[in-house]
């Protein structure tokens, strides 16, 4: 039977490599491209059919910082599809990035630049905002609009006899320090992008506890170091030009220096490979790229923990009740 793969953010960046080499793999996938802009989304689909000419590629408009937009979606998928085998959840934002030139200059003559490189730590801040839900906009988007999608397709993704995979894409920069659960939002801090990232962590253990028993999977990647138009909106592109042949100079030290987004789609393509079973739902699966330019995924267990994670996955539900309450007081 054919598999139904969707995938959001597609229609760019790590999003569009990972199409790119689904369809390589398996000519006779139903891809589904989900993405916010409609026009690029045509772009996208244009070019993966330049090369896979016989390609099943769908698009579906999708604004995953919009509820309204999410619900809209779902309900498009579930009117269009029988089954749902894999969801990658790869859209997300940094707004407005601030970059500390003095801590990274600083970091780089310091032993720890690498790490500063791998994961902005000390150097990277957000001016974030809140969207017309009433929602900061790098939560909305990067995490409680994917969880209400798979809410919406859970009986899509829960199916008797059969299993169903859903992967996040999260980062290197996920940190718990970045985290709280009294401030799962972070209104009142300034590193949302990181917050968020730890936030999808903390979930996909929590569904993995959920919905294993009904047969749907949740696993974790980071890309590493990748430029997309995400990174290159933190600094000017002359910046890049200039540091970019240090950036490949640092890769013969490590491994996560991805740098393009084919080879941060490694452990996205890895994982489609892999039975959703067999995974350790505490492992995030990483992409890494050796200094030779040689591909491979590796995991390593998250720094998380089962209560906050339950926790986090209550706290959810109960947003998305309130989401679900005000988008109807609206339309009333």
């Amino acid at each position: 039977m054919q598999k139904v793969v969707l995938v959001t953010g597609a229609n760019s960046g790590i999003g569009l490599a990972l199409c790119e080499r689904l369809l390589h793999e398996e000519a006779g996938l139903r891809l589904c491209l989900a993405c916010r802009n409609m026009r690029r989304a045509e772009a996208a689909r244009s070019t993966l059919l330049s090369s896979h000419p016989k390609a099943d590629i769908d698009l579906l408009h999708l604004d995953v910082g919009s509820v309204s937009s999410v619900l809209c979606a779902a309900q498009e998928v579930k009117s269009r599809y029988v089954r749902l085998d894999c969801m990658y959840l790869n859209a997300g934002i940094m707004p407005n990035p601030q970059f500390d030139v003095r801590a990274f200059f600083k970091g780089l003559f310091s032993s720890n630049v690498v790490k500063m490189f791998a994961t902005a730590e000390g150097i990277l801040t957000q001016q974030d905002s809140v969207n017309e839900d009433g929602l900061q906009e790098v939560f909305a988007t990067n995490v409680f609009g994917h969880f209400l999608l798979i809410r919406e397709l859970e009986p899509m993704l829960c199916q008797a006899g059969r299993t169903s995979h859903v992967v996040w894409t999260s980062s290197s920069n996920a940190r718990r320090s970045a985290f709280s659960s009294d401030d799962v939002q972070h209104r009142r801090g300034t590193e949302p992008y990181a917050s968020s990232k730890y936030a999808v962590d903390l979930l996909s253990l929590a569904l993995n506890r959920q919905n294993n028993s009904q047969g749907m999977y949740s696993s974790v990647i980071c890309p590493g170091l990748v430029m997309t138009n995400l990174t290159y909106g933190i600094l000017p592109s002359f910046f890049w030009t200039l540091i970019m042949p240090v950036m490949y100079l640092i890769r013969i030290f490590t491994n996560t220096f991805t740098l393009t987004p084919y080879n941060g789609a490694e452990a996205l393509h890895s994982l489609f490979l892999k039975k959703p079973e067999t995974l350790d739902p505490r492992a995030k699966y990483h992409s890494l790229t050796s200094g030779m330019g040689r591909n491979y995924t590796q995991s390593h267990q998250m720094d998380i923990d089962e209560d906050m994670s339950d926790a986090l996955y209550r706290t959810m539900l109960e947003m998305e009740k309130d989401a679900r309450e005000r988008l109807k007081a609206g339309e009333k």
